[in-house]
C-alpha cells in the first residue's frame, strides 16, 4: 500500500509539471514562441549546470538542475506532440523499451557476472539492432577529453583493448617518448601535435584502466588551481604587491601557503 502512495505521489508530481507545459506553452508569449532548435543552446547549459553541481556535491543542487533538465525534456516532447512527430509517451516507452532489450540478465535469460560484462552485453546488442558502427554513439560534438573516454570504453566493450594494465602503462610511455623524440629533433608543429594528441589519448585510455573518469579528474584539478591561484591574488592584493610585480618563488611561497590550508 506504501509503496504504490508513493508511486501514486510520483505520477501527480510528473502530471503537474505536464499540465504547467500545456499552459505555459498556451499563454506565455516566450514558451510559445520557442523551438527544439531554440532550446539546444540552452539544454546544453543546464547539463553543465549540472554537472558543476554533481561535481561540488551539492545533492540540492543536483536536485533543482535535474528539474530543470526534465523541464527541457517535458518542452521538447510538448513541441513534438504539436509536430505529431512524439509525444513525451512516446519518449517515455521509447526509453522503457531499450532498457528491457539491452538488460537481458534482468529481463532475459542471460547470464552476467559483473559490470564490465553488462556494459560489454550493452555494445554487442546495440551492434545486433544494427548500429552501423560501435562508435556512432559517441556525439562530435562532445568535449575531446570526454570523447575520447567514451570512444576507448565502446571499443572496449567489444573486446579491442589490451589485457593487462601494465601493457596501457607501456603505451603512455611509448608515447611519451616519441613526443621528446619530436620536441628534440626540432620537427613540424604539426608533427608535435599529433604526437602531444597520441599522448593525451593514451593517458585518457590508462585512467579508464584505474578506474579514473579523465574528465571528472581534469576538471576537479581545474578548480583546485583556480582556488589557490585566487588565493594568490588576494594575498597579494593584501601586501599591496601586484602579480606580474611579483617573483615566481614569491608566488610559490604563497601557492603552497593554499595548498596546506587545503584549498
Amino acid at each position: 500500500m506504501q509503496k504504490r502512495m508513493i508511486m501514486n505521489d510520483k505520477m501527480e508530481a510528473f502530471a503537474r509539471l505536464l499540465t504547467i507545459m500545456d499552459e505555459l506553452r498556451g499563454s506565455c508569449p516566450w514558451d510559445r514562441e520557442q523551438t527544439i532548435e531554440s532550446l539546444r543552446h540552452l539544454t546544453i547549459e543546464e547539463t553543465y549546470e549540472l554537472s558543476d553541481a554533481i561535481l561540488s556535491g551539492d545533492l540540492q543542487q543536483v536536485k533543482q538542475e535535474l528539474g530543470d533538465l526534465m523541464l527541457h525534456i517535458v518542452f521538447y516532447s510538448k513541441i513534438g506532440s504539436e509536430q505529431a512527430a512524439f509525444d513525451i509517451r512516446d519518449v517515455l516507452d521509447g526509453i522503457s523499451e531499450k532498457l528491457i532489450v539491452r538488460h537481458p540478465h534482468i529481463y532475459g535469460d542471460r547470464a552476467v557476472d559483473n559490470a564490465k560484462e553488462v556494459k560489454n552485453n550493452w555494445e554487442q546488442i546495440k551492434l545486433a539492432q544494427g548500429n552501423r558502427s560501435v562508435l556512432a554513439g559517441v556525439p562530435q560534438s562532445l568535449p575531446a577529453l570526454l570523447k575520447a573516454y567514451r570512444m576507448q570504453e565502446k571499443a572496449g566493450g567489444i573486446g579491442f583493448e589490451w589485457e593487462k594494465q601494465e601493457e596501457v602503462w607501456e603505451k603512455v610511455e611509448e608515447e611519451l617518448e616519441e613526443l621528446k623524440e619530436e620536441l628534440s629533433s626540432k620537427a613540424q608543429a604539426e608533427n608535435i601535435e599529433e604526437e602531444f594528441g597520441d599522448l593525451l589519448f593514451a593517458l585518457v585510455n590508462y585512467a579508464r584502466y584505474i578506474g579514473v573518469n579523465p574528465e571528472d579528474a581534469l576538471e576537479k584539478t581545474n578548480r583546485k588551481f583556480k582556488t589557490r591561484f585566487e588565493y594568490i591574488e588576494q594575498q597579494a592584493g593584501k601586501q599591496n604587491k601586484l602579480l606580474h610585480h611579483m617573483s615566481l618563488k614569491e608566488m610559490d611561497e604563497l601557492w603552497n601557503e593554499a595548498k596546506s590550508k587545503g584549498y
